[in-house]
């Protein structure tokens, strides 16, 4: 933590123990550029270096000298002066007109161009867009405003303090001022012992192909004509890996791809893409495209190869619902369907409230009582609790998942292999739910982790009142359900749980509801976690609300009726699949 009183250079200090980290696992992957920088810079005058990392941690590249007022740095022009020698820094760069008007005030742009034919009420950005076209040359700031004072510096070594930045934190969405707000404690990090291997990438090429992959994605981000969007699906095809995390990342930026084929009704790109991308759920997209270029044959043979081997319960479901339609289509006889698990519904009238208020806050407050409060958690409850009692098992030293001190959980914690790179950790874990110590552990982890950052632990929700009223309602033999599901699919299961949970702590039981309001329906992934614990006998439902002004409601007071005489009858069985769980 910093003294109260910090050094004005504490973000200097941080960058150059950044540099250090990198200079002891990267040597061997820097290229002669970097391996200059790295060497150059403690050279550097000081204000010189606090100058350059001052502009680093700012958006942008370009800056007006007016603008970068540092006591430590003193004057910008002459701090920049030695950067400027080594490249590093352009200190009269050519402006775009664009980046003109960036930089410029709309007094001093009305002073640029008075006498331009422009309403002196317009909007800025209309000023941009009527001048664009008469200005398309890039111009130094003196040629397009000679009275300027101003100076403007442009971060030439930005593009490698990136890279050196990807290095350090596998990412580009961080940056170096995570080092201080870790320092004041905005952001706390669980210590983990990473040893000096530890790194992101093992060769110079993970980080070109990194990079390239990036590239791919800003330009299908920024695409518009409907031809570039081949053009990055060839780029994104023609990277070289070999590195099966960035595979993962070329697998989800392929799914992206094929979504946006989708959107455009490029049907043929769409079946193109997703034929070659196995990021999860991509098997089912085709079926879709299939479906909608009425190839229901096609579509048909894919889904019976999927219905026999999903890849997860999210295609089971989709496929389950997807069969059916396209038999019809192809006039084939209905085969004969299980029943699904029945979900019991119930139906709640409420007054509207006068000032806009979530649905699930008015359930809450509707049936919260003192004998048997209720709270929202939605999916912050149960992944907290896992969280908690999972907590080294998730924070293992596992080789390829912590390579930084910044890292809010492993970098692995998505990939199919997690839980059996851990298994006997987690193993361990769970065990206390049978030997009844989970508790402790528990409670313990809530006082002594508080605040440190955790990719299950939910710490502005989770209370002490809270934490103890659910470790006495809530049987251990249902926390490990959960918990086994949650482990089974992370990327699909820590999400679309119950809306609430209601206690009884005189009777140590529990209820979670689903909250939906007027023309709400039940998203998949709700609709798989209520049938998970109807089907394992845990006490759930789904509350459907209408206000009290006369809402149509006659579709769910159907479906809430139909659930409700279905429920009644396969209670007995959901209480003996319960038992035997």
């Amino acid at each position: 933590m910093l003294t109260d009183v910090p050094s004005p250079l504490y973000y200097l200090h941080n960058f150059e123990r950044a540099l250090a980290w990198l200079a002891q696992r990267y040597d061997d992957l820097l290229d002669a550029t970097e391996h200059a920088f790295l060497a150059e810079f403690p050279r550097l005058p000081l204000n010189s270096r606090a100058l350059l990392v001052r502009m680093l941690m700012r958006k942008g590249m370009i800056f007006r000298t007016s603008r970068l007022t540092y006591e430590e740095v003193g004057c910008p022009v002459a701090a920049a002066a030695p950067l400027a020698v080594l490249g590093w820094v352009d200190p009269d760069p050519p402006l775009t007109i664009d980046a003109l008007f960036a930089l410029s005030t709309r007094s001093e742009l009305q002073r640029i161009f008075s006498d331009a034919d422009i309403s002196k009420s317009a909007r800025k950005s209309e000023w941009l867009d009527l001048l664009r076209a008469r200005h398309t040359d890039a111009r130094r700031l003196v040629d397009w405003d000679a009275d300027t004072p101003d100076q403007i510096l442009h971060v030439a070594i930005a593009p490698l303090a990136d890279r050196l930045k990807l290095l350090f934190f596998g990412n580009l969405h961080q940056d170096w001022s995570e080092f201080v707000l870790a320092d004041l404690g905005v952001y706390q990090y669980e210590t983990v012992s990473i040893a000096p291997s530890a790194r992101a990438f093992r060769q110079r090429a993970d980080v070109e192909a990194w990079l390239a992959l990036h590239a791919c994605r800003e330009a299908l981000d920024a695409a518009e004509e409907v031809d570039s969007l081949e053009s990055v699906f060839a780029a994104t095809r023609s990277i070289e890996i070999d590195n099966a995390w960035l595979e993962t990342r070329r697998a989800k930026l392929l799914f992206g791809i094929g979504q946006c084929a989708e959107r455009r009704h490029q049907w043929d790109l769409a079946l193109t893409v997703y034929e070659r991308c196995t990021w999860p759920g991509a098997r089912q997209r085709r079926m879709r495209v299939l479906e909608r270029c009425d190839r229901f044959g096609d579509a048909l043979a894919l889904a019976s190869e999927a219905e026999l081997a999903p890849e997860n319960e999210a295609e089971s479901q989709r496929v389950a619902r997807l069969l059916p339609r396209l038999r019809r289509r192809l006039q084939l006889p209905a085969l004969r369907v299980e029943r699904a698990c029945v979900i019991p519904r119930d139906l709640l009238t409420l007054s509207r409230p006068e000032e806009p208020f979530a649905v699930e806050y008015a359930v809450r407050d509707h049936l919260d009582t003192p004998s048997a409060p209720v709270y929202y958690v939605e999916n912050t409850l149960i992944n907290s609790l896992f969280g908690l009692l999972c907590w080294e098992a998730v924070f293992a030293p596992v080789s390829g998942a912590f390579f930084h001190p910044f890292q809010r959980g492993p970098a692995d914690l998505h990939a199919p292999d997690f839980h059996a790179r851990r298994a006997t950790e987690f193993a361990r874990c769970l065990a206390q739910l049978d030997s009844g110590t989970y508790r402790t552990t528990i409670v313990d982890h809530f006082e002594r982790k508080a605040g440190l950052q955790s990719p299950f632990v939910f710490w502005g929700i989770l209370t002490r009142e809270l934490l103890e009223m659910a470790l006495d309602c809530l049987p251990a033999a249902h926390l490990r359900l959960w918990f086994k599901r949650l482990l089974e699919d992370i990327r699909e299961n820590r999400s679309g749980l119950p809306d609430l949970v209601r206690f009884w702590p005189d009777e140590r039981r529990y209820e979670l509801v689903e909250v939906k309001g007027p023309g709400d329906r039940l998203q998949d992934n709700q609709t798989r976690w209520l049938e998970y614990c109807v089907l394992h006998g845990m006490p759930v439902r789904v509350v459907d609300v209408r206000w009290d002004d006369g809402e149509e409601t006659g579709e769910i007071e159907a479906s809430c009726a139909t659930s409700t005489a279905e429920a009644t009858h396969s209670s007995a069985t959901d209480s003996t699949a319960g038992a035997s769980a």
